[in-house]
């Protein structure tokens, strides 16, 4: 049987983990913290068939992403869109290309299907193609074909942003 202060302590230590998730994944407050509870609750139940195969990390990025993506199905929640607002508005005197495209880029993100969110989110905290399969069940072929796809949509919806502004 699985022990409890050694999951509470693994936990604790990879508790950004499920930050991360619940900051990608929800944009009040209040939905975060119930992600955050449901996500611990599975890994939770879950702790007792993990069997080290994988850092623990890995492993609980996968319990997170699965039940973040399993939380929108069930509660038939909307998926959080990176939000612009707290982007001050520009004028021509303060014209910044740069964070135009920074605005635009997070917009793209956020239109992006919850899998290619999470694939993103993987990529740009430097986990290899490998780990980034383990941790969503696909093959590292997989998920290189998905993030060329990625990139070639970002690219352009990025750059059809950029166009807007």
């Amino acid at each position: 049987m699985a022990s409890e202060k050694e999951f509470v302590s693994l936990l604790n230590q990879h508790q950004k983990i499920i930050y991360k998730v619940c900051n990608l994944y929800m944009d009040s407050h209040a939905d975060r913290e119930d992600l955050f509870q449901e996500i611990t609750l599975q890994a939770w139940k879950a702790y007792e068939n993990f069997r080290g195969d994988a850092k623990f990390s890995t492993w609980l990025y996968r319990v997170a992403l699965n039940t973040a993506i399993t939380y929108f199905r069930k509660e038939k929640r909307k998926p959080a869109i990176f939000s612009t607002d707290t982007v001050p508005d520009q004028t021509e005197e303060t014209y910044d290309p740069i964070e135009e495209q920074v605005k635009a880029m997070y917009t793209a993100i956020g239109n992006l299907s919850k899998i290619d969110k999470a694939i993103v989110m993987l990529y740009l905290e430097d986990y290899s193609y490998i780990e980034i399969g383990e941790m969503m069940g696909i093959t590292a072929n997989n998920v290189a074909v998905k993030m060329n796809r990625i990139k070639i949509k970002l690219k352009e919806d990025t750059q059809q942003q950029s166009a807007n502004f």
